[in-house]
């Protein structure tokens, strides 16, 4: 999940509900896909959209501000 210099960005309307994966297994990066759950790694992040918006999830992880991107690819 964390092999590329590039933030993902993920798209999501009002009161959608989306599930950041947070322990790196996904095949659906940035999206958690459940694989926590045969390794017992960290729970996904929920994220309940306030408005219309577009996430935008480190790819590369180096961001001090985990799952977001904060540009560290950049440096």
């Amino acid at each position: 999940m964390y092999n590329q210099q590039f933030p993902y960005t993920v798209s999501i309307k009002k009161d959608d509900k989306v599930y950041i994966c947070q322990c790196g297994k996904t095949s659906k990066a940035p999206l958690c896909d459940g694989s926590h759950k045969k390794t017992g790694g960290i729970r996904p992040l929920v994220h309940t959209a306030q408005k219309d918006e577009t996430l935008v999830v480190c790819g590369c992880g180096k961001s001090t501000n985990m799952p977001w991107c904060d540009g560290s690819h950049n440096k």
